[in-house]
């Protein structure tokens, strides 16, 4: 099979997949006859062949897909005028304290926004398959470590973690993932009810901020986990 037929194949079965296709996939086929190498060279000449149109060819934590350009958004809206999901300011800071200082506990949120975290807000980041638990610190209580998934990566049209914007100040702040394309993902979480947290306040039996800086650093018992990349540290 020469190059032309073997990118119309694979163009083909990425166009038709309802999910992204990893390498072993696209391998399946060409029978494997062809190489990890010679499959990503592929890939890239589509890659340029698509460049000048509406979609385009990506590579995402769980593999390869097509999608539209951030560009034709504007345009495509126009099919479903309904207003795009709005997020919660702390929904939004918490999924970007999550994903700058992972793997962090409920603790460790709570200490850099500086109030009681709702537990609803954690439970929906994990049903919409955002974040995991992968551990926990073996401290008092031993309190759950969160991170990211390659879901949160896939929706968010990311390949790695490495891609998040950099921070440009010390803290994390909303506006670091408010510039990512957000639109694409589902339905808004629920708003919540923050509260300022008591000093020595230790929810969902994880310690307070004291215990937390007197404990060993990080260190996940089980699971442990890389999404894909490490995510950019803060300076």
């Amino acid at each position: 099979m020469n190059t032309t037929d073997a990118q119309r194949v694979l163009e083909t079965a990425l166009i038709c997949a309802t999910q992204p296709m990893t390498l072993r996939e696209l391998s399946v086929l060409f029978d494997g006859e062809l190489s990890a190498d010679t499959l990503k060279s592929l890939l890239t000449n589509l890659q340029l062949e698509w460049s000048g149109r509406g979609v385009e060819l990506v590579q995402v934590a769980t593999g390869w897909r097509f999608q539209s350009r951030p560009e034709m958004r504007h345009y495509l809206d126009r099919l479903h005028p309904e207003k795009p999901p709005r997020y919660s300011r702390a929904a939004m800071e918490t999924l970007a304290i999550i994903a700058y200082r992972q793997p962090v506990t409920r603790g460790d949120m709570e200490d850099i926004r500086g109030v009681t975290i709702n537990s609803m807000i954690l439970k929906q980041l994990e049903d919409r398959g955002w974040i995991e638990v992968i551990g926990h610190r073996e401290t008092v209580g031993r309190p759950a470590l969160f991170a990211t998934t390659r879901q949160f990566l896939d929706d968010l049209g990311l390949a790695s973690l490495d891609q998040l914007p950099p921070l440009e100040a010390s803290e994390v702040q909303e506006s670091a993932l408010g510039s990512l394309d957000f639109g694409n993902l589902a339905a808004p979480l629920p708003d919540d009810a923050d509260e300022p947290l008591a000093p020595d306040a230790t929810p969902d039996g994880v310690p307070d901020a004291a215990s937390e800086a007197a404990a060993p650093s990080e260190s996940p018992t089980e699971n442990d986990h890389d999404p894909a990349g490490s995510p950019q540290t803060p300076a």
